[in-house]
């Protein structure tokens, strides 16, 4: 077993010379061909360094345990695969060569080697995660027995803060600490913990005073809670909007029984008590208005539909929506991009209904409703009886965006407050089943450095960027799969398109978000430094601003400077 020992340290300590390499490329180098004894180490430059760690790994992987044989949390040739498929993927940025050809290479060996996904995205990141079958090579932390405040200790408690429950975490506390900003939660499709963007809300309708619409439609039942017209400025008039069928006959009740009701004789739109069934000719949505100060009643069919930017039709015309009877509701279903809606009546806007108070509860003439990001969504409109309301839902959603957005704002303007930015709850110390893990402080969830779905995306990237030995339609099976497991089913899926370079940036940033990777992968795209592309705080201002080349490094510490005097600070600093 000797043997195998040895490459598994030549692989670990390939893996810290490879983290070296990303953060400050020239580093002090020393391997065990160097004397025993204190001295000096030269520094080493990027590409004898890349060459060092390439050869280790190729040289260390003849002797390690074939892929998934190992005992968990040592390394096996598939790390060593996959940490020369990341360092082929970055070779352009290490040493200026392209080496894609050879990432494809090694993510074709990982591949092959018998991974699977992990079906639910979230168990990846739980207590109890050394049971996911996609994990290639992982950090393990035990709250008993490798007890840190780092690792995911600290990606765990650091994350928690404001109005959320430690113990939905597996924590006895939150340090308030890190989130997230904007620019990542823009990267997916839909923010709120679920389906559902908006959801009914009733308001104040429970208090209104009302009165009763029995009919035929309903079996004449004056008692029926669902068929009323409110009053909520309680000054005698009521309204409300039904759905009635061609030749429907109802009336009025001042209380859930027959013992004063009222009809309309001629009809001429004036109440009369025990009157005659009031009728409409035709089917539709009507508007119902009974003024019983001096008892008199409108009745006005409406058509209703959707409107504003985020629709295919903008603010010219609207897009109509359907009456569903079993959910009460007007409903559409709409493929829109991020903007604004309304509701709007008869193609008018003398009759309109916006959001104030982003509650949920309309208000006519109200606001604007946000729609967030471009997707397929389900709009529902209830408009029996005020308080108006309505829902919107995305029947299908990327389940990877994990954040906590109770209490919290999305931008953030005070870095130093943690309700300021949504907070990310990806990490936690529960397992599968929804125990706690055995230390509330320290953490049992292991870190997953490498895993399946990283490899897929490094194959798709490196057939995009011109490497050989791949094809683009095994590159888009590969994405899809991964996309499939975020949504849940198909709707999720991108076609060869839409499959580009700047698509595979941003699903790196939803599938590996807080795993250690966005730095390395901006800085190989081009995006870290010396661009327009920017986020809130870069540069470390709120709006965010460009910055130097020479940021892409780390400076080598002051300490280290000082201690060994064959060392040169990186340009810049």
């Amino acid at each position: 077993e000797i043997k195998t020992y040895r490459a598994e340290a030549r692989f670990l300590r390939a893996l810290s010379y490879w983290h070296a390499l990303d953060l400050f490329r020239s580093v002090p180098f020393v391997t065990e061909a160097d004397a025993v004894g204190a001295f000096f180490p030269e520094q080493i430059s990027p590409e004898d360094l890349f060459a060092y760690i390439e050869t280790e790994l190729r040289e260390a992987a003849q002797d390690m345990v074939p892929p998934r044989q190992n005992e968990y949390g040592r390394a096996d040739q598939a790390a060593a695969w996959t940490l020369l498929a990341k360092l082929y993927l970055n070779a352009e940025v290490y040493i200026g060569q392209p080496r894609y050809t050879e990432c494809i290479e090694y993510c074709k060996k990982v591949i092959d080697a018998g991974y699977t996904l992990e079906p639910e995205y979230e168990h990846l990141f739980l207590a109890d995660n050394h049971l996911s079958s996609e994990t290639i090579f992982s950090v393990a932390f035990d709250g008993v027995n490798t007890r840190t405040w780092g690792g995911t200790t600290f990606l765990v408690h650091a994350a928690v803060g404001g109005n959320m429950n430690p113990a939905d975490f597996g924590i006895d506390g939150g340090w308030g600490g890190i989130r997230t900003t904007s620019a990542i939660v823009e990267k997916f499709p839909a923010v709120g913990g679920g389906t559902v963007l908006v959801a009914p809300n009733e308001g104040n309708t429970a208090s209104y005073d009302r009165i009763y619409v029995p009919g035929a439609y309903q079996g004449w039942d004056p008692a029926n809670p669902n068929t009323v017209l409110t009053s909520p400025n309680g000054d005698g008039v009521y309204e409300g909007y039904m759905w009635f069928d061609a030749g429907t006959e109802f009336k009025f009740t001042q209380m859930p029984n027959w013992d004063v009701n009222w009809g309309d004789n001629e009809p001429d739109g004036i109440l009369d008590p025990n009157g005659a069934n009031i009728s409409v000719a035709e089917a539709g949505f009507y508007h119902l208005v009974v003024d019983l100060n001096d008892l008199t009643y409108s009745l006005t069919p409406t058509t209703w539909g959707v409107i504003g930017s985020a629709t295919p039709n903008g603010w010219d015309s609207d897009i109509d929506m359907t009456w569903d009877p079993n959910e009460g509701a007007l409903v559409a279903t709409l493929s829109l991009t991020a903007g604004e809606i309304k509701f709007r009546a008869n193609d008018d806007w003398a009759l309109n209904y916006g959001d104030n108070g982003a509650d949920g509860i309309l208000e006519r003439d109200g606001a604007n409703i946000t729609i967030p990001s471009a997707g397929t969504y389900i709009i529902k409109l209830y408009l029996d009886k005020p308080d108006y309301t309505y829902a919107i839902e995305r029947p299908a959603f990327d389940k990877r965006a994990l954040f906590f957005t109770d209490g919290q704002t999305l931008e953030i303007n005070d870095i130093s407050e943690f309700t300021e930015g949504y907070a990310v709850t990806k990490w936690k110390n529960v397992t599968r089943d929804g125990l706690p893990g055995s230390d509330l402080t320290f953490c049992d969830t292991d870190f997953p450095m490498f895993r399946l779905a990283d490899v897929y995306l490094m194959y798709a990237e490196a057939v995009l960027r011109g490497g050989t030995g791949g094809d683009l339609a095994q590159a888009l099976d590969y994405v899809n799969q991964v996309r499939a497991r975020a949504y849940g089913d198909a709707s999720g899926h991108i076609t060869q398109d839409e499959l580009t370079l700047d698509f595979i940036l941003d699903e790196r940033a939803r599938e590996l978000l807080w795993e250690g990777h966005r730095r390395t992968d901006l800085i190989r795209f081009g995006r870290f430094s010396e661009t327009t592309y920017l986020w809130p705080w870069k540069g470390g201002v709120p709006e965010g601003r460009s910055v130097p080349a020479f940021r892409d490094v780390y400076p080598i510490p002051a300490a280290d400077l000082a201690a060994n005097p064959n060392l040169v600070q990186n340009p810049g600093y």
